[in-house]
Parts: structure tokens; C-alpha cells; sequence
């Protein structure tokens, strides 16, 4: 297998650095640089190298979607009308939609893939009722989750050894 490209190289310690950060949202800077062996000053730096580069694109807490009562997680199939642009177009207006989590353009099928949560059955309907009402969107089909086995966000923990390796400089 060949190696893919990667917009920016990392040495261990900026891998280690935001293997912290995706784990533990709580920064404390002591305790990261003992971990990583730089004193504060190093990794402050780093920290804000990776951020200017875009790496790090926000720190932010994660919060169970269950104690806010939204037990309903359902991920809808959207289907389009091609017409110029509309990726875009329609992308972004599915994504301005109340309660959409995320959008994701795919190819396929289907045009869109979108989920969202909700605390009931109304509530999946208003968000349906208002995806179909989007010019241009022609069909959607919901799949209501029963059971969620994994839902992990995090770059580093679920990489393979060989997508690592493929993001370390030389």
C-alpha cells in the first residue's frame, strides 16, 4: 500500500499532545507536559502552532444527548434533483435545518446522509416535515437507531497503526 497524502506531518510529541486533548477536555498544562516531557512553554507553543494550522479547530465539551432527553437518534437518507450546484446548495440548507447533527455529501444511492436527535416522535416528524419542504429535495428514508454500539468522535483513538504512522514526519 502506498502512502497517502496528509495535509501536515506530526512528530510523537504533537500526536500525544491531542491523543490528551481528544481524551480529557480538562487542559492542564502541568500535567500534559510531564506526560509528554516539555516543559509548559513547549507545549503552550505547540498547542498554539496546532491550532494557527487549523489541527485543532475548537476545544469543546462532549454532552451525553441523553440528558437532555434526546433518546431518538435517527440518520435519514436524502435524495435530490441534480441540477448545477446543488450539493452545495443543498447541503447547506438540510445543514440550517433545527436539530440536524450532521450532513454528510455522498455518493451512492442516496445524495445525503443526515442525522439528528430527538426527545419524540413529533419532533422527528417536524425535522422530516421541514427536510422534504428544502427546494429540490425529492425523497427521504429514516432509519431510527435502536442501540448505539459505538458513537466516538475522536481522530487519533480510532486511527489504524498504519494511518499513523502515515501522518508522522520523517
Amino acid at each position: 500500500m502506498g502512502t497517502r497524502a496528509v495535509e501536515k506531518e506530526f512528530d510523537d510529541v504533537d500526536l500525544q499532545i491531542l491523543e490528551h486533548l481528544e481524551s480529557d477536555h480538562d487542559l492542564n498544562l502541568a500535567d500534559l507536559s510531564e506526560e509528554v516531557g516539555l516543559s509548559k512553554s513547549a507545549v503552550h507553543y505547540r498547542l498554539n502552532k496546532l491550532k494557527d494550522d487549523g489541527v485543532i479547530t475548537g476545544i469543546s465539551a462532549d454532552l451525553d444527548p441523553h440528558r437532555f432527553g434526546l433518546e431518538m437518534l435517527v440518520i435519514t437518507e436524502v435524495s435530490v434533483t441534480h441540477e448545477s450546484g446543488y450539493a452545495a446548495d443543498t447541503g447547506e440548507r438540510i445543514a440550517n435545518v433545527a436539530g440536524v447533527n450532521d450532513v454528510y455529501y455522498t455518493m451512492g444511492d442516496v445524495d445525503f446522509i443526515v442525522t439528528f436527535r430527538a426527545q419524540d416522535r413529533d419532533q422527528v416528524n417536524e425535522v422530516i416535515a421541514e427536510l422534504v419542504t428544502i427546494d429540490g429535495v425529492n425523497e427521504t428514508s429514516s432509519t431510527f437507531v435502536m442501540d448505539e454500539i459505538k458513537s466516538d468522535g475522536r481522530i487519533l483513538a480510532n486511527m489504524s497503526e498504519e494511518m499513523r504512522e502515515n501522518v508522522l514526519s520523517e
